[in-house]
């Protein structure tokens, strides 16, 4: 097997559902280390997180990316053990193989040739790896991130390996992502007999006109490369199962994606504004997963759009389209960050896979990326 294809195998036996690692950091930085990288573990609650570099100075260049997978669901459903990797018809199957295990096993190759064929290169070259991606994000790269500020780590550009191209590898460049807004809404009436209603308040009636207005709204005309900010209703509960009470409470779980237009407080104000116009008795819990950040035009951007022009032959598609990654967290530190990776068709499916021919690419595509960071600027 070569070198990307066996480090990949290995990462996907590991069973690293979140926030369990699996020992898939230590066995990378068990590698690096060898390679002369200089490896700090992070370890924040139920999280791990390996920081490792090589270099000294600027410009510093990150690649990023997560251990973490999504629980693979019933084995029944799979075709193969997705914690055994299989090769079938030239695709890579198990948990992890696209989301994000055959990157993070291309960063470490890439690092490790990298560093070889440029031992006293100019400026610092990393990788930051954590295991909560998959889940809440609380104690990953966030924490990571607060320490960065306090240290004063200076991070110039950060390339993420998330699974973003659409049909082939590198026919997409994501130059920025959607801020995410989640809110658990609690609406409160009083509980009664159907045959009753004027002996009750019912929360679903007096919601219903609130959270029709929130979707119908609006919320803007977009932003550059950022589509307009959307509203979701996720979940709606209410009631004890019966059909003869009216319930006491409705609970309503929603989110907002949206575009550098908003900030996250200002989104929260604008929506409580609109419960309150409507006259509910209401509880609202916000949850700010991230605001939205955007690459513009710049050396890592131009240079990304050439290195993946070179490898699928014609210019990426360059958007900010999907959810969302842990570059959210980096961005704010002064970054300029691109998000460049397999195809995501099977992410998060049962007989999730990637191409052996796109795996087997990716360490040329990272290191030649690094190259024209900062060898050939």
């Amino acid at each position: 097997m070569s070198d990307v294809l066996d480090l990949t195998c290995d990462l996907i036996a590991r069973r690293s559902i979140t926030t369990e690692d699996a020992g898939c950091q230590a066995m990378l930085a068990a590698r690096l280390e060898r390679a002369g990288f200089r490896c700090e573990h992070l370890r924040y609650g139920q999280t791990d997180n390996l920081w490792a570099t090589h270099g000294d100075g600027g410009p510093v260049l990150i690649l990023l990316g997560h251990t973490d997978v999504v629980p693979p669901g019933p084995r029944e459903a799979w075709t193969s053990d997705p914690f055994e990797p299989v090769i079938r018809d030239g695709l890579l199957y198990g948990r992890g193989a696209a989301d994000m295990k055959a990157s993070v096993a291309a960063f470490a190759i890439a690092l490790e040739r990298f560093v070889a064929a440029y031992p006293d290169h100019p400026g610092t070259v990393g990788m930051l790896l954590t295991s909560d991606e998959e889940g809440d994000a609380i104690d990953g790269v966030p924490k990571v991130a607060q320490l960065f500020r306090e240290r004063g780590q200076r991070i110039d550009w950060c390339i993420t390996g998330e699974p973003s191209s659409k049909a082939a590898l590198g026919d997409l460049l994501r130059v920025g992502r959607r801020g995410t807004l989640s809110a658990t809404l609690t609406i409160n009436g009083v509980q009664g007999h159907v045959a009753y209603p004027e002996k009750a308040r019912n929360p679903i009636h007096q919601a219903l006109p609130a959270l029709a207005e929130l979707a119908a709204r609006r919320w803007d005309e977009g932003y550059e490369n950022f589509p307009p900010t959307s509203f979701q209703i996720s979940n709606v509960h209410a009631g004890t199962g019966a059909n003869n009470v009216i319930p006491g409470e409705l609970q309503v779980l929603f989110n907002l994606r949206y575009n550098p237009t908003w900030r996250a407080e200002q989104l929260e104000r604008e929506c409580e504004s609109m419960l309150a116009a409507h006259g509910l008795e209401y509880a609202v819990r916000w949850h700010r997963g991230g605001e939205p950040f955007y690459t513009p035009e710049g050396p890592l951007r131009a240079r990304a759009r050439e290195v993946l022009t070179a490898f699928s032959g014609v210019a990426p598609e360059e958007n900010t389209a999907g959810g969302t990654s842990d570059a959210r967290f980096i961005a704010p530190l002064g970054a300029h960050c691109v998000e460049i990776g397999p195809v995501n068709a099977s992410i998060h499916k049962v007989d999730e896979h990637v191409s052996m021919a796109d795996l087997e690419r990716l360490p040329d595509l990272y290191l030649a990326l690094i190259e024209k960071m900062l060898i050939a600027r």
